[in-house]
């Protein structure tokens, strides 16, 4: 599953440069997070990196983008041309 940024976003900067897959960008209002490069850090880290250094707490599963790790592990070799 990609991950979501919620509207508790405090627009602190520590998230985006977490992201191994760069997949964390600058919003309108607040930061968001492309789906299509979010791999919740699998093939990178144990756990989502910018979870854990978001201090609200503003950082969930995206319902609307629901993935497997099986499925999460393609995307991120897609990501890095393997």
């Amino acid at each position: 599953m990609a991950l979501m940024i919620t509207d508790d976003c405090i627009n602190c900067d520590v998230c985006e440069p977490e992201c191994p897959n760069e997949a964390i960008s600058p919003g309108e209002e607040i930061y968001v997070i492309d789906p299509k490069k979010c791999t919740e850090c699998i093939g990178h880290y144990d756990e989502p990196q910018c979870q854990l250094v978001c201090p609200v707490d503003c950082i969930p599963v995206d319902p609307a983008n629901v993935e497997t790790e099986e499925e999460l592990m393609t995307k991120y070799n897609k990501l890095q041309g393997k």
